[in-house]
């Protein structure tokens, strides 16, 4: 380990606890200037006291902030809602996802994951025709999909939730492979329930991964440009969820109405909103019944939390989940070896209750094995 204290680290375990510089100078007892230059690698804290006080306040060991690990993530996290979301929780998420890369690097190492394929597409595809091309890939057919999250984990693509400090934040994706393998780390906020945001969720992220660029900074983008990006995420998903020819059948067999599309969202698991904004893109309906089906849907409260959000559900995610309890059960690692092995060797020198946390494992995972089966992944018996 090297001794030089690494500001990048404070900088994050700040950011990830939520937290302005101000406020964790007050906490600690030091100078906002101070702990800015720190942050910057500018100067070095002298003072042990002050890295104790440090790691008491913001719930990271000592040694997190001693680490030097290389980066393993790459390019820009795409967010959902990012044009109403504060910063302070973008950057909240993006520590998160870096720190979870880590855990998936140690992860890899040892466990054999699908590997996700991307699709060889053309540069003027459609939003419409990379979700077409996206399902015959993976054989998906032009049915309804129950549960997407076990659709995208079994080829090759890493998906977790965990709570956020705002509702402004639906879901967020990252690059954390390499050129080589490339993989993706879908994360969605798990303070809303509902399988069909959830599962437009992930297709919108889905949407990014298939059409987008990932070596630039999202921030960097114009309006304009990230308002098209969104768009065409928005196109895909409602494409891949709900496909032309066999959505185009269940619509324009019943009524136009809130309590017909209700029926629909049993079998489609798509939101009601959702299901008359593609029934308008296809010219099933009118602009007009469009906006006279959203009226009706605000003048009854829907709009938030429509019918059947509190009924329809979909699996969790498991594969990152598996990985770790498969690795306990086969006495690859104890909770405690598990834990010095992501420290000693891989520079994330975390408690179990945030590794916990970042994979939604269940409390006390990382001190009580757990049995459990998933068939997707098996260890790589040379370690």
């Amino acid at each position: 380990m090297k001794t030089q204290f690494n500001g990048e680290r404070l900088k994050k375990a700040r950011i990830y606890r939520g937290l302005t510089v101000a406020e964790l100078a007050e906490q600690v007892g030091c100078q906002r200037q101070t702990l800015s230059m720190y942050e910057i690698s500018k100067s070095q804290p002298t003072d042990k006291g002050l890295v104790d006080r440090l790691s008491r306040a913001l719930s990271f060991p000592v040694k997190f902030f001693y680490e030097h690990p290389a980066s393993n993530t790459e390019g820009t996290v795409y967010f959902r809602s990012l044009l109403t979301t504060n910063k302070k929780y973008r950057s909240e998420q993006i520590v998160k996802m870096d720190f979870l890369a880590q855990v998936y690097s140690l992860l890899q190492d040892y466990i054999s994951f699908p590997v996700y394929k991307p699709l060889d597409l053309p540069e003027d595809v459609t939003p419409e025709e990379a979700a077409y091309a996206l399902r015959d890939a993976w054989g998906l057919g032009r049915d309804p999909i129950d549960n997407i999250i076990s659709v995208v984990e079994q080829h090759g693509i890493l998906v977790t939730s965990f709570s956020t400090s705002t509702d402004d934040v639906d879901a967020f994706s990252q690059f954390v492979g390499t050129a080589d393998m490339p993989t993706y780390l879908i994360a969605y906020s798990n303070n809303k329930t509902s399988a069909a945001r959830i599962h437009f969720d992930i297709a919108h992220e889905l949407g990014h991964i298939c059409l987008h660029e990932w070596s630039e900074d999202i921030e960097e983008l114009s309006k304009e440009e990230f308002k098209r990006r969104e768009r065409e995420a928005n196109d895909f998903a409602a494409a891949f969820l709900l496909p032309e020819e066999t959505f185009r059948k269940d619509a324009e067999a019943g009524p136009q109405t809130i309590i017909y599309y209700k029926q629909l969202k049993k079998k489609w698991k798509v939101s009601i909103a959702a299901m008359i904004r593609r029934a308008e893109r296809l010219d099933i309906i009118t602009k007009e019944d469009y906006q006279s089906l959203i009226r009706i849907m605000q003048r009854r409260g829907q709009r938030k939390e429509e019918p059947l959000d509190d009924v329809l559900i979909t699996a969790s995610p498991a594969l990152l989940k598996a990985s770790v309890m498969m690795l306990l059960q086969e006495n690859v690692f104890t909770a405690e070896e598990f834990m010095d092995e992501l420290s000693v060797e891989y520079g994330l020198s975390i408690s179990p209750i945030e590794v916990e946390y970042l994979l939604d494992l269940p409390t006390g995972t990382l001190a009580v094995s757990r049995i459990i089966d998933f068939k997707a992944i098996q260890i790589k018996r040379g370690k």
